[in-house]
């Protein structure tokens, strides 16, 4: 898996108006927290942390007051308008620690043509070794037939690497495509209706 070094600075001041400086200065504030020690107020520079989140999972040795933590990104805020990083969360990991994470699920192999392939769920929950977090799972989908689903359970791990997800979670379903077309009757413009068609009209009319 990844592992990116990047550099920090404490964070001394706090609030939503310490927050946007930081933001208009190109940083991310952040919070350093787990393994039992004080949590820690941080700012990342926003281009660097962007361009490492683009790996599922990383790992962040992130630098500052003559130090380095190892942490990994739990919870990631971003502005709902712009998509713009406005804040993330990192908690502290040890060598040789498991943790816990969701890792996204990419399909392989060849379905039956005659199915419609839905995405039930794109990620499933695995414990690991914290430095050796798989990027992304494979699910093999050759010979999968239109009506049947691949579950959690088939999922590919690596060793060294457990299911915590419910075995039986769907994670793909091959749905049956539909072969009747419901025939609905086209009437030109300014044809004539149906014999009969008019009937019920015209008895309304005269009551």
């Amino acid at each position: 898996m990844a592992e990116i070094t990047i550099n920090a600075t404490k964070r001394t001041e706090f609030g939503k108006g310490a927050s946007r400086r930081d933001r208009r200065a190109g940083n991310v504030p952040a919070v350093i927290y787990g393994h039992g020690e004080t949590p820690q107020h941080v700012a990342l520079p926003l281009r660097e942390l962007g361009a490492a989140l683009k790996s599922a999972n990383v790992l962040l040795d992130v630098v500052f007051d003559g130090k380095t933590e190892l942490t990994l990104p739990k919870s990631v805020t971003r502005n709902p308008l712009t998509g713009v990083l406005a804040h993330i969360d990192l908690v502290i990991v040890r060598r040789g620690e498991r943790v816990r994470v969701e890792v996204p699920v990419h399909t392989i192999g060849k379905h039956d043509v005659d199915g419609i392939l839905e995405h039930m769920h794109n990620t499933v929950e695995v414990e690991a070794e914290a430095t050796s977090i798989p990027q992304f799972l494979e699910l093999n989908m050759d010979g999968l037939m239109a009506g049947n689903s691949l579950y959690a359970s088939n999922v590919i791990l690596p060793a060294g690497v457990t299911l915590i997800s419910d075995p039986q979670m769907p994670v793909i379903h091959l749905s049956e495509r539909s072969t009747a077309a419901e025939e609905v009757p086209v009437v030109a413009e300014g044809a004539a209706p149906a014999e009969g068609a008019a009937a019920p009209a015209a008895d309304a009319a005269k009551e």
